[in-house]
């Protein structure tokens, strides 16, 4: 690892120094592509074909994920573990709300259970196998617990809201049906940073300093209703390097990790929270939430359409009654997956969208052109670096790393008259 550790640095230290030597010739001696293939060679080969096959590995995770997640759907429909399910719910109580509350309860322990081996591979194995992860099983598996327990309440209770909605109104049930998931997307967004993360991590005020005011400052300046940075012991899980500003209606909170504290300098600090700054400045919650209730909004239209179509061409045997009948809930869930499969080239062009904005955002509140590219290779751990443009559209939440470092130098050659010494006729500053 030396080897690689000095290279990167002396190949920084090349873009840094003939960035330096041409700033002294203003922004027309900059070259932006000479300066972006430096940071791109400064990753050593060894690192980069690292990341690549773990990142290209996880198309296939997505087909994979599905044709799990199908086949432990047809297993629970199949075998009529499912009307088993919803029979024990119904003798238990007449209230048709505790029964799918119940019902759902049992259908999330049989998918946990039958999923199990999945989440081990993708969740633990692999993240090991990558050196991503510093979680020992033990620590691993009490996580998946707690978060098992949470969804035993959180999603259980949804879902009697909504077969309650279907039942209400079997039509239109799609369109009243996104409004409920809506809403209960807002309130996790809004609880998730002050009730469910700190479950998970430890959240502890940043210490004061130059940093610490740095940060709020650029959060004062943007309007972010911050008056603390926080942040999270995230290397109890992971090595990766994150921050955020979440939440919403008063709990919006600036969050940093402390694997990126320790392992980034000040200006790739401050270049990160700028990024993640621009997302709360420039609406990005509020558009997400539009976009992504279209794309709902489709789904429950899609299974609207097809649940009737596959229950009644393959599902005779199935127990199911009709579309309100929590027992087909499995089926929901299939059609469901398939739909947002197919939509994961337009989920990744919403979200990655936002990231292009909250980059060009970050850059113009830091301006660190050189630690946004630094921070860039860092991400590129776990992020293939330079992919191809159908590849980046399909399967890329963010934009591309060798994007973020050309994004970067293109941003520092149109500033680099504003940061290079003003020569009078007398050649004094």
């Amino acid at each position: 690892m030396g080897r690689f550790v000095w290279a990167a640095a002396l190949g920084i230290g090349a873009a840094l120094a003939g960035s330096a030597a041409l700033a002294q010739g203003g922004s027309q001696g900059f070259d932006v592509q000479a300066a972006t293939q430096a940071y791109l060679d400064s990753l050593p080969a060894e690192a980069r074909a690292r990341s690549d096959a773990y990142f290209e590995g996880g198309y296939w995770l997505i087909l994979w994920g599905l044709l799990w997640t199908l086949g432990a759907c047809w297993l629970l429909l199949g075998t009529g573990l499912s009307a088993r399910l919803r029979d024990r719910a119904e003798r238990v109580t007449k209230a048709r709300f505790v029964q799918v509350f119940l019902y759902a309860a049992g259908l999330i322990l049989a998918l946990t259970v039958q999923t199990l081996p999945w989440s081990i591979y993708t969740d633990f194995v692999r993240e090991h196998q990558y050196g991503l992860s510093t979680q020992s099983f033990g620590a691993w598996a009490g996580e998946q617990a707690i978060g098992t327990a949470l969804s035993l309440v959180i999603t259980s209770l949804i879902v009697a809201v909504i077969y309650a909605v279907v039942r209400r109104s079997p039509r239109r049930w799609w369109l009243w049906g996104t409004g409920v998931a809506m809403v209960f997307l807002v309130v996790g967004i809004a609880i998730s940073p002050v009730f469910i993360a700190p479950i998970f991590n430890d959240y502890k005020p940043l210490a004061e300093g130059p940093l610490r005011d740095r940060i709020l400052s650029m959060a004062r300046a943007n309007g972010v209703p911050a008056e603390e940075v926080y942040m999270v012991d995230a290397s109890r899980q992971t090595n990766r390097v994150s921050a955020n500003v979440s939440g919403l209606f008063g709990t919006t909170r600036v969050s940093l990790n402390d694997n990126l504290l320790n392992r980034g300098t000040p200006e790739e600090v401050a270049a990160v929270m700028g990024h993640e700054i621009g997302h709360y400045a420039l609406g990005h919650i509020d558009e997400a939430l539009l976009k992504l209730g279209a794309v709902i909004l489709a789904g429950f239209a899609f299974v609207h359409w097809a649940f009737p179509r596959v229950a009644n061409g393959f599902g005779r045997g199935w127990g199911i009654r009709g579309v309100a009948d929590p027992a087909g809930a499995p089926l929901a869930l299939a059609l469901f997956s398939l739909w947002f499969t197919l939509m994961t080239p337009v989920t990744n062009t919403i979200t990655r969208s936002n990231e292009i904005e909250a980059d060009i955002f970050g850059l113009n509140a830091a301006r660190e052109p050189d630690a946004f590219a630094t921070i860039a290779l860092k991400l590129a751990e776990y992020r293939k670096l330079d992919p191809g443009p159908l590849e980046e559209f399909l399967f890329y939440t963010h934009p591309s790393g060798r994007n973020r470092i050309e994004m970067a130098m293109r941003w520092k050659a149109e500033h680099m008259r504003e940061q290079a010494p003003v020569v009078g006729e007398a050649g004094k500053p």
